[in-house]
């Protein structure tokens, strides 16, 4: 009876994980819809009622600076929109967690009064291989929009690679949300002190 009773909790346990881990990775990809170009995006605006357009493009920049140094970024004061592009590393755990290969995409942040709205898309897988030295090392040449993986990889890996990046895309909105908020995110540098030879 007792054997019994376990058996069928254990039954009831493997159930409920697996529901739960299928509506997490259901959540993921709805994080990423098609835009007007049928390209997977993560896009958002939010309302930031106490602030102006040049408080925000300066917290974004400090944010990029702080948060994701490695990401390249390209600024345009005029219109406060920053863009840039970055790469996520991707990963399979068969038996034991291999890096697959690297996603690369472009981001965008833009700001005006009150508001400020950010994405990131155009989303390109590049395998990975091992070179002689054990390192993994992207295969020169091959570079599949997720838009149109299932032509060239597996429905598993599409899964994977689309839960990845939407879990990625969701942590850099909500650490760029973070830094808007914080009064103390902007650092201010002491002035460098010169020394003129003119006057002596």
């Amino acid at each position: 009876m007792r054997l019994s009773y376990i058996y069928n909790m254990k039954k009831v346990l493997i159930v409920i994980t697996f529901f739960l881990a299928a509506k997490a990775a259901i959540a993921q990809k709805e994080l990423l819809p098609f835009d007007e170009n049928n390209k997977y995006i993560y896009y958002q605006v939010v309302d930031q009622a106490n602030l102006i357009a040049d408080t925000m493009y300066n917290r974004a920049l400090y944010f990029l600076k702080t948060a994701y140094p490695k990401l390249k970024v390209t600024q345009n004061q005029t219109n406060e929109s920053i863009t840039g592009t970055g790469k996520l590393v991707v990963t399979s755990t068969l038996l034991l967690k291999h890096e697959d290969g690297e996603i690369n995409f472009n981001y965008t942040i833009e700001s005006k009064e009150h508001k400020y709205r950010f994405w990131l898309t155009d989303f390109i897988f590049k395998p990975y291989k091992t070179d002689r030295y054990g390192k993994s090392v992207s295969v020169d040449g091959i570079e599949i929009p997720l838009e149109s993986g299932a032509a060239k990889l597996t429905k598993k890996q599409i899964d994977s690679y689309l839960d990845q990046t939407g879990a990625y895309s969701k942590q850099f909105g909500d650490k760029l949300k973070q830094y808007m908020v914080k009064t103390s995110s902007l650092k201010k540098e002491a002035p460098i002190k010169k020394i003129s030879t003119k006057d002596w």
